[in-house]
């Protein structure tokens, strides 16, 4: 029982702490900065949208503010299957942007490689519906583009609360801790996956999705990286998001994000193997995450029967621990105090993760969340 009591801790503190630190220990021996430098190349903003007639309207007011030359730049916009007004949006402002108005809804993937298939620019540039960029983000990511090294840049993802101040919750907590690993993994060689909500990428690096791809954002990369070049985060590239507070809307985005990772596996089974350049960075930084809700099982359970005062403490804090993160669960008022607030967050995560266990066990996907 202690061994697998030590076995199950050390692999979960890797997966939260050990893997930033062995970063930042080789970002201080050997660090790989972009060469940066003003350009502007074509480019072509790519949206996916299904339903989105009340996202699509402030999005490309959006758009209209950006700082950018109009003779260099194209929009389009796929529609997928949608069964509100968003395709009549879209062709009321054309052509300002180039909608694509598909019949059926295939999913975010396919109607993206429409998208991809109509775009003229040499680099593309991913959005999402939801959130609003800042003025500059266009000529933030296009810079990095000047190191020829530079195959796909991943901007900055800043969650917000309704009064557009940073969130201070243990969710922005969470993100917080997540871009500093893509920091130092951008710092050190290439990030694992971008935001999806704000990326870029050169246009003959682009490799078609497949047909219900969940986790574009990762897979785009990853191909990337697989054909020789960087994929870099670049913090000065902005887009500014809203964390939900609806019952359940956070964790079923979760639960879909924490299942597209086991998708992935299926759908390019080379990311396990020598042809992923990104292999170790892989495992550390996606598949672990997966592992930790049953190491967790597995801690408890052996914390429980290894003999000695030691062990038994550590079950009582535990018992401490998700009793905490049940109070935060059950009274949304308790999470106000930050101890509760990081243990219901911790505990929702790793749930998400064993759902989205479940979900590709059985088969289970949604496209769109």
């Amino acid at each position: 029982m202690k061994e697998l009591f030590w076995a199950s801790l050390l692999l979960i503190l890797y997966t939260y702490a050990g893997y930033a630190l062995w970063l930042r220990l080789l970002a201080s021996l050997r660090s790989r900065p972009v060469l940066v430098s003003p350009m502007t190349p074509s480019v072509s903003i790519i949206m996916a949208a299904h339903n989105e007639e009340a996202n699509l309207p402030p999005k490309l007011e959006t758009l209209r503010r950006l700082d950018y030359p109009a003779n260099r730049l194209e929009i389009i916009v796929a529609s997928d299957g949608s069964t509100d007004r968003t395709a009549e949006i879209l062709l009321a402002n054309a052509p300002y942007i180039v909608p694509i108005l598909l019949p059926e809804a295939k999913g975010k993937a396919i109607a993206l490689n429409a998208a991809v298939q109509a775009a003229h620019g040499e680099v593309l540039v991913f959005f999402d519906t939801r959130q609003a960029v800042d003025r500059n983000v266009l000529h933030e990511l296009c810079s990095c583009f000047a190191d020829p090294r530079v195959g796909a840049v991943s901007g900055e993802l800043l969650l917000e609360d309704a009064q557009g101040r940073p969130a201070g919750d243990a969710l922005g907590l969470y993100w917080k801790i997540e871009k500093v690993v893509r920091r130092l993994e951008s710092l050190t060689g290439s990030v694992v996956g971008v935001t999806g909500a704000i990326c870029a990428l050169r246009r003959e690096l682009y490799v078609p999705l497949p047909e219900g791809t969940l986790l574009d954002d990762v897979l785009l990369p990853m191909n990337v990286a697989r054909a020789g070049s960087r994929v870099v985060f670049q913090p000065t590239a902005i887009a500014r998001d809203t964390i939900f507070h609806r019952p359940g809307k956070e964790f079923a985005r979760k639960v879909r994000t924490l299942t597209g990772n086991y998708q992935l596996l299926q759908l390019a089974p080379w990311l396990l193997t020598p042809r992923n350049p990104l292999l170790f960075r892989f495992v550390s930084h996606k598949l672990l995450r997966l592992v930790v809700p049953f190491l967790l099982i597995l801690l408890l359970i052996s914390s429980a029967l290894a003999a000695g005062l030691f062990y038994k403490a550590i079950f009582a804090a535990q018992l401490v621990f998700y009793g905490l993160a049940a109070l935060g669960s059950l009274s949304p008022s308790a999470r106000r105090f930050r101890a509760i607030a990081v243990a219901e967050t911790f505990a929702m995560l790793n749930m998400a993760a064993a759902l989205a266990f479940y979900n590709f066990a059985a088969g289970r996907k949604k496209v769109w969340v």
